[in-house]
């Protein structure tokens, strides 16, 4: 009789929630099916006012919703596919919002150097706007006098190479407890990418906020970030439809990690101002931000949420990215046994049978560099680089960009492009020996970290920490696949794409 009842309370909660969600579909037909029309129409006689415009090529796109039902797992690869058919600027419709896609290295060319001002905005995108303190760190927000400023300091004081260096010594307490803990698992399966994510999260939190921050807080609040990101937001895609965010829920999400991220840096520079001052060389980016602010010689007032912004920046995308590169490299070695072989051969004849390599040892380290390089190709971090907006009239290629046109420039697809890479879909760090092209955005072929004004700033600071685990993770030990099970390496979506599933390896010590 219990059961009975149970079962009847449920049977009526269901009926009830979906009371609910014919409800709530009617409330949402009424109130945006006229918008919905109002749209269509305002679309249609703009449409017919532009028709004289040379836009790029565009693929057959449904009423409101534009190319959106084409985009699945995998937006670069749909992206590329797209490529192919129209040509190397397509024009998609992300619902009410027309987005050009550059997919050749003449494309890229002309956006990220020859019009590179002119496509040094970023649109607005409603979590990275609220998340970023209203806009006020260097990756996203608009660009103007503001975002000069904080390149400017974040170039000549955060992330220069003397400044680099000066973490020397973090990275290798954190690589020599990473190695501990490998030896640690007597052979047994353990997962690799985790201990990965932990030295990246840990170099860059002492780096960045000087210590690292217990209960992993930090972590957390950056895999919220990521979550929401991946979320389908309403403003970004039907500007005019932005209230519906709040009736899935997402709005009020953004708004609690907006709230949570705020507490947490203020927590954290309340630490560093109230804290003793300590030697110069010990000092963190926080201190340095802080000093700067106290000092204010250059006339540029550099506000409290500026700094959370621009810290922010570095640990994110710092952290993410960081611990996304080495993650592919390891699997594509552990998929290429002849490539890992050649790597240790290199470590072995640069370490001598010493305790570790150093960071002295790899200026040393060629294939290492080129294996990096080709890890970077074919799994560019954020495969459609950050999305950059045109604040005039311009052309590319001969067709017409509209000012305020949002424009995505798809680094994956042009990295592997057959027409510049031979055999382009395989692993291959071959060709980066002898060859002078790097990933500092002077070669347009490959731009893993972007290029011109809007370039990461960052990447010596993560490179040296890829180098340097990388180096010592062959040099130490030889891994194992359970089973002999091949690496999966099916991608997850998202701004920056990681491996979908752990690394899980046996880490035989190696003589």
């Amino acid at each position: 009789m219990l059961h009975t009842q149970h079962k009847q309370t449920h049977t009526r909660g269901h009926s009830k929630n979906i009371d609910k969600m014919s409800f709530n579909l009617q409330v949402f037909l009424f109130y945006s099916l006229p918008i919905i029309f109002a749209l269509l129409v305002s679309k249609l006689y703009l449409s017919s006012k532009k028709s004289h415009k040379n836009l790029p090529p565009s693929p057959p796109r449904l009423p409101l919703i534009g190319n959106l039902h084409q985009l699945g797992v995998g937006m670069h690869r749909v992206l590329q596919s797209m490529a192919k058919t129209y040509g190397p600027l397509v024009l998609v419709h992300f619902g009410t919002v027309p987005i050009i896609v550059a997919s050749s290295v003449d494309a890229a060319r002309e956006i990220m150097k020859t019009h590179d001002i002119t496509f040094a905005n970023r649109p607005y995108l409603k979590t990275m706007n609220k998340v970023t303190f209203d806009g006020t760190d260097i990756a996203f927000s608009k660009y103007g006098e503001q975002w000069r400023q904080l390149k400017s300091i974040s170039v000549l004081h955060l992330l220069s190479n003397k400044r680099v260096q000066s973490y020397r010594k973090v990275r290798e307490e954190e690589l020599a407890s990473m190695i501990k803990k490998i030896q640690g698992t007597n052979e047994s399966v353990f997962n690799l990418s985790e201990l990965v994510a932990t030295l990246t999260h840990n170099v860059i939190s002492r780096a960045a906020l000087g210590k690292i921050y217990e209960g992993m807080e930090l972590k957390h609040l950056l895999d919220r970030t990521l979550d929401l990101l991946g979320r389908f937001c309403f403003a970004n895609f039907f500007p005019s439809l932005a209230w519906m965010d709040r009736l899935t829920g997402l709005e009020g999400e953004i708004e609690k990690l907006a709230k949570d991220t705020d507490e947490f840096y203020d927590v954290v520079i309340d630490e560093h101002v109230n804290k003793k001052e300590g030697d110069a060389e010990g000092q963190d980016l926080v201190d340095i931000l802080l000093e700067i602010q106290k000092d204010n010689s250059t006339g540029f007032h550099l506000e409290k949420k500026m700094i959370k912004g621009v810290i922010l920046d570095l640990f994110n995308a710092g952290t993410d990215t960081t611990f996304t590169s080495l993650d592919w490299a390891i699997a594509e070695l552990l998929r290429n046994p002849r490539t890992m072989k050649k790597l240790q051969q290199e470590a072995h004849t640069v370490g001598q049978g010493r305790e570790m390599i150093t960071e002295d040892d790899l200026g040393n380290m060629p294939y290492l560099k080129a294996v990096l390089k080709e890890t970077l190709r074919l799994h560019v971090p954020a495969p459609l680089l950050v999305p950059r907006e045109s604040t005039k009239d311009v052309k590319l290629l001969g067709y017409d960009i509209p000012s305020g046109s949002q424009v995505m420039i798809n680094a994956w697809a042009i990295a592997r492009d057959p027409l510049i890479w031979e055999e382009s879909e395989e692993f291959k760090p071959e060709r980066f020996l002898n060859n002078k092209m790097d990933y500092k955005g002077f070669d347009f072929e490959y731009t893993p970290f972007g290029a011109g004004r809007r370039g990461c700033p960052a990447i010596n600071f993560a490179m040296i920490i890829n180098e340097i685990v990388l180096a010592n993770l062959v040099y130490k030990f030889e891994f194992s696949l359970p089973g002999n099970e091949p690496v999966d390496m099916t991608e997850t979506d998202g701004l920056t794409v990681h491996r979908k599933f752990p690394i899980l390896v046996k880490a035989t010590p190696r003589e």
